[in-house]
């Protein structure tokens, strides 16, 4: 059990698969990318099987989410959903990805074993995309939605972040969109996870300018507490249901204190939090392994993990008016 000195017991583990991306979107990288990790320092297939199967045996994880970068440029992605579905007991599986390529992938990711995508699209409109992402990829998200979709990796949730002068206007159109297109649509506010440490609290769309934009075309009914459980994502029936949206305020209305998840890095660290300054290396008991070190045996990364996590903290320090942001590129993080 993966549990910290607060009482959190953590069941969610996110694996990012590549620090890469296909995108440059203006709140996560500079347009000419960044110093990528050498193949050398990311974990390989078997390597990151190796853990999810620790992590899942040994250490109480349920669910596993599969993040980047893009993930879906990890060349041995099906492979290793594949490999993750035959564990005993078998984790819920999903994958946070741009869409793009996903039109070519989601069937044989369904088959695979993967159960359901989160697609991060902020913008209906194509010019905007283009602003946004510094590509010209707009049709090819959508089109990997439908994909998605179509291949039934649902719920397809989408993943949304409103940036001042050029999407914030678009909230009800993209629910009116999501709620038509029977994808689930959740808004995220904008955190600092930019490598050029552009980010301010100043003038940042919140949770709240979100609802009551929503609110001027829809009737929003609170589904509450009992039925969040430790999911980041306040949720509002959408005029009186089945359909809902989402919002998470990680800056505005922290959710630590229910905070169930555990992060993996594509170069093989343990962090106990997005916006954690300290990470705890497995990859170098994982390669201790290969030379036959009992230090990197099974039970071994099981007690670095579970140390990890003791020390987690209890907060993110988002809500925090004097938080900095960390120095590590989060494009190897992972969300």
């Amino acid at each position: 059990m993966l549990i910290d000195t607060y009482g959190r017991v953590a069941t969610d583990l996110r694996v990012s698969l590549t620090d890469k991306c296909n995108l440059r979107c203006t709140y996560c990288m500079p347009e000419e990318g960044l110093q990528w990790l050498s193949k050398s320092e990311l974990l390989t297939d078997d390597e990151i099987v190796r853990l999810v199967r620790i992590a899942v045996t040994q250490l109480g994880i349920t669910e596993v989410r599969f993040t980047g970068g893009e993930p879906l440029l990890r060349p041995g992605l099906v492979g290793i959903v594949e490999r993750c579905a035959q564990l005993e007991p078998r984790p819920k599986m999903s994958l946070t990805t741009n869409g793009i390529g996903l039109k070519r992938t989601a069937a044989a990711l369904k088959a695979a074993g993967l159960d359901r995508v989160n697609v991060s699209l902020d913008t209906l409109r194509p010019d905007v995309f283009k602003t946004l992402t510094r590509r010209d990829r707009h049709k090819d998200v959508l089109e990997g939605l439908e994909a998605a979709r179509d291949a039934g990796l649902t719920p397809v949730k989408v993943n949304t972040v409103l940036m001042p002068g050029l999407n914030d206007d678009e909230a009800p159109d993209l629910l009116a969109w999501a709620v038509e297109n029977d994808y689930e649509l959740r808004f995220i506010e904008q955190m600092p996870l930019d490598a050029q440490h552009g980010w301010k609290r100043d003038g940042m769309i919140t949770a709240g300018d979100i609802l009551q934009s929503l609110r001027t075309r829809f009737e929003l009914t609170e589904e509450g507490s009992g039925e969040r459980g430790s999911a980041p994502a306040e949720r509002w029936l959408v005029d009186g249901g089945p359909h809902r949206v989402g919002v998470i305020a990680s800056v505005t209305r922290p959710f630590c204190s229910a905070c169930d998840r555990t992060r993996l890095t594509a170069d093989g660290q343990v962090r106990t939090c997005l916006f954690a300054t300290e990470e705890t290396d497995l990859r170098a008991a994982l390669r201790a392994n290969d030379e036959g070190s009992s230090e990197g045996s099974d039970e071994a990364i099981a007690r670095i993990w579970k140390l990890a996590m003791w020390g987690k903290k209890a907060g993110s320090g988002l809500d925090d008016p004097a938080f900095l942001q960390p120095e590590r590129p989060m494009s190897a993080i992972g969300g």
